[in-house]
Parts: C-alpha cells; sequence; structure tokens
C-alpha cells in the first residue's frame, strides 16, 4: 500500500457515498483500490477483482467486532464494475505514520503485541474462514497462480489462530499507550499463527528499514522460529 498523493482523482462512487463530507485520500493497494477518508468515515473502492472481496472484508469485520476493536462496518454493496465498503474511523494512527516512523522501536513493540492479542482474543472454533496452507494455495491456483511444489508441504502447525490474513504494520493503529486496533481484515482466517508472525516481521523490513524483524516476534512473545518465518514469508511472496 502506498499514500496517494492529495490529487488522486476521486471515483463517481465515492462521492456518492461521502454525501457533504471532504475526502482525503488515505491509502492505496497493489491492486488500484482506494481509500478516502471522509468525515468519521472511511471510504474503501476498488473495481471488482477477483483478489479483493469487500462483502468479505464486511463479513469479518462485523464478527470480529464481537470480540475486539476494529472498524464497524457502516455500509457496503458492489455492481458489476466496482465494490465499496465504509466503515467508521477509529482513534489513533497507523503505525507507519509520521508519529510511529519517528520512533521505530515503540511502533514494533506495538504492533508485535497487538498481534499476540488479536491472536489470543478471537476464537478459533466460532471463527467461520480458513486461511490454512491449501485454502489459500487453491485459492492462488484458482486466480492462475503457480505455487513452487517446495511451497506445498508447510512446517508443522505450531499454534491455531484467527489469523489477521495481512499483518503488515499498516494494519494495526497505535495511541501513546501501544496498539489500539486492527484494520482490513479481508483475508483473516483460521491458520498457524507464524502465517501472521512472518508477515509482520518481513513487513518492519518496508516499513522501518532492515534490524527490526527479530523484535517485532519477541514483542508478540516467542523466539523467532526461522523455518516457519522463511515458509510463509516465501508462501506470501508466491501467492
Amino acid at each position: 500500500m502506498t499514500f496517494p498523493p492529495p490529487e488522486t482523482p476521486v471515483p463517481a462512487r465515492v462521492r456518492a457515498l461521502a454525501g457533504g463530507d471532504s475526502l482525503v485520500p488515505a491509502w492505496r493497494n497493489e491492486r488500484g483500490g482506494l481509500t478516502f477518508r471522509a468525515g468519521d468515515r472511511y471510504i474503501k473502492w476498488i473495481r471488482r477483482d477477483v483478489e479483493i472481496d469487500l462483502a468479505g472484508e464486511a463479513a469479518r469485520l462485523e464478527w470480529a467486532a464481537r470480540f475486539t476493536r476494529v472498524p464497524r462496518v457502516v455500509t457496503h454493496g458492489g455492481d458489476a464494475r466496482e465494490e465499496w465498503l465504509v466503515t467508521r474511523a477509529l482513534p489513533g494512527w497507523s503505525a507507519v505514520s509520521e508519529p510511529a516512523l519517528a520512533d521505530p522501536a515503540v511502533a514494533v513493540r506495538a504492533v508485535g503485541e497487538g498481534l499476540r492479542a488479536l491472536h489470543d482474543t478471537l476464537p478459533v472454533a466460532e471463527c467461520p474462514w480458513d486461511w490454512g496452507v491449501p485454502a489459500r494455495i487453491a485459492a492462488a491456483t484458482e486466480r492462475g497462480v503457480r505455487v513452487p511444489d517446495a511451497l506445498r508441504v508447510a512446517p508443522p502447525i505450531d499454534r491455531l489462530v484467527v489469523c489477521h490474513g495481512d499483518a503488515c504494520c499498516p494494519n494495526t493503529l497505535l495511541d501513546e499507550d501501544g496498539w489500539t486496533a486492527h484494520v482490513d481484515l479481508g483475508s483473516l482466517g483460521v491458520a498457524d499463527r507464524w502465517a501472521d508472525i512472518a508477515v509482520a516481521a518481513m513487513s518492519t523490513v518496508w516499513n522501518y528499514g532492515p534490524g527490526w524483524e527479530d523484535a517485532l516476534v519477541e514483542a508478540y512473545g516467542v523466539r523467532p522460529d526461522r523455518e516457519r518465518m522463511a515458509y510463509y514469508q516465501a508462501l506470501w511472496n508466491a501467492t
């Protein structure tokens, strides 16, 4: 994800959903999807895409909101050309915003602690979504992605949890006291916790520079597992 420029063109659907609220571009993802701040709401918009399902994200948010702090769904919808999702803004700031980037040690610790809290809170037995390796490989294959044979056999599961599914640092919100919430739960589902930990650690390099991976894992509360981290990072990059 990147920060879009202020002059980013606003889709007509987003203008209609904003009503009279002014729009501020917040994020652009690698598939061309856009997120705008509109008053006390965020509007996520994307052209129809086989890799992104905003209706599925809305369902996951509504489920997760029963147990932890995530954005509240205001409305969502779609047609043959586009999809949209509107949620209430939450207090705090992204772990890659200017306040967080000014002190990576604090941000990395909060992301690791927040991920552990998410895993400890969401109930595996009640989660209806699967993000395990076979499901991910099947979904990638359906999209036409050729997954290397070496990734088709995962390491033994350490601990099943409800994974975030995109535990990169920008998807944790912070305040002065630490993590406050999680956003962008479109891939949430049950999997080995290292599927999330490995990606969160890898994302520290993109967002804060090298040298923070182990600090995040330790903030989560475990010792780095090199085999599982290498596997799940490779799977993320391949799929």
